[in-house]
């Protein structure tokens, strides 16, 4: 199973994707992540600009027609952007999870909370152990 690996990303366990721009984190989740839930129906972002988010705890959930889950901050920081499609919008996920349906954006607080964070590399690698 051969899944897209954005080169200029970096990824987490639970398959989300961090692009770093401007100072910004804009964080998404990824191609598997968009396969094993299916066709999505509902993004809740429970912040807003200006909520300070904790590494590793939740921001929102995620629910498509198979499951509900949580959106968890990749690193610790302040929300700068929510996207405001998403609310309306859910199913652009699906068309496009890499560019157009970022969850938030934040102003991290220690960005080398980034170096945790596994490169394309490394999360090739855990694709291809989750695919299994």
């Amino acid at each position: 199973m051969s899944e897209e690996v954005p080169s200029e990303l970096r990824y987490t366990k639970e398959h989300e994707w961090v692009r770093v721009s401007a100072g910004e984190i804009a964080v998404g989740i990824t191609a598997f992540a968009v396969d094993q839930l299916g066709d999505i129906t509902l993004v809740n972002l429970d912040v807003k600009a200006g909520d300070t988010l904790t590494a590793g705890k939740a921001f929102g959930t995620i629910e498509s027609v198979k499951t509900l889950s949580d959106l968890f901050a990749p690193l610790s920081g302040t929300v700068a952007r929510v996207n405001p499609e998403l609310e309306h919008r859910p199913e652009m996920v699906n068309a496009d999870c890499w560019e157009q349906s970022w969850m938030v954006a934040i102003l991290p607080s220690d960005k080398s909370e980034l170096d945790g964070l596994l490169d394309p590399p490394a999360y090739a690698e855990l694709l291809k152990t989750a695919a299994h």
